[in-house]
């Protein structure tokens, strides 16, 4: 059974609700909607592909701008009326610049903990290229693998350290520091906690 075929386009009037998230982060990035013609076009193209209401036809995500969301997966929920759609943006999904709809004013949503660290990690990434002596992250790519593995492994005795104490706010000073420095590392070796996360996932049962 396809896709639309399950979907209750009577009760949504046709249009149906798709909550874009992103595939690393788990952000939520937009809310658009589908018709049966835009859904088929983004299950074709990869690209996802709304109904615009306002223009009142086809639009595709990024199609003046560049910032495609390129389509990792959609499932439907319980009710049949509501998709969720997961994608790997290509730049800023809001049309202000931000990475989502949801992050503008006093009504920006709380960042959950995970798009935090998917954030940090980008940083560390754009580091690479800074100069070793304004950042301190460059001077440890400057530095090379052997330093950084070497901080990691100083970060790792100083959490253990910081456990077999008591003392719970030197462990998650201490586990922040470790973290950090794991990021950079994975980032020294072209891996991403994106990654790991794969790997935890393969494991899992």
């Amino acid at each position: 059974m396809s896709l639309a075929s399950q979907i209750n386009w009577e009760k949504v009037g046709g249009l149906v609700p798709a909550i874009i998230q992103d595939n690393t982060s788990g952000q939520v990035l937009m809310l658009g909607y589908m018709n049966e013609q835009a859904l088929s076009q983004t299950l074709e193209t990869k690209q996802v592909t709304f109904w615009s209401r306002t223009k009142n036809r086809l639009w595709t995500k990024g199609e003046t701008s560049g910032n495609v969301l390129a389509l990792e997966s959609i499932s439907l929920d319980c009710d049949q009326d509501t998709l969720l759609v997961t994608v790997t943006p290509a730049g800023p999904t809001c049309h202000l610049g931000t990475e989502t709809c949801f992050d503008h004013g006093d009504t920006a949503a709380a960042q959950p903990a995970l798009v935090f660290l998917h954030q940090l990690e980008q940083l560390l990434a754009s580091r690479k290229e800074a100069d070793p002596d304004s950042s301190y992250t460059a001077s440890l790519y400057a530095r090379g693998t052997k330093r950084i593995s070497q901080k990691v492994g100083e970060e790792g005795v100083e959490v253990a350290l910081a456990a077999t104490s008591g003392d719970k706010a030197e462990l998650v000073s201490e586990s922040a520091d470790l973290i950090y420095h794991l990021l950079v590392l994975l980032q020294d070796q072209g891996l991403s906690l994106a990654d790991v996360t794969a790997k935890l996932q393969s494991r899992h049962r």
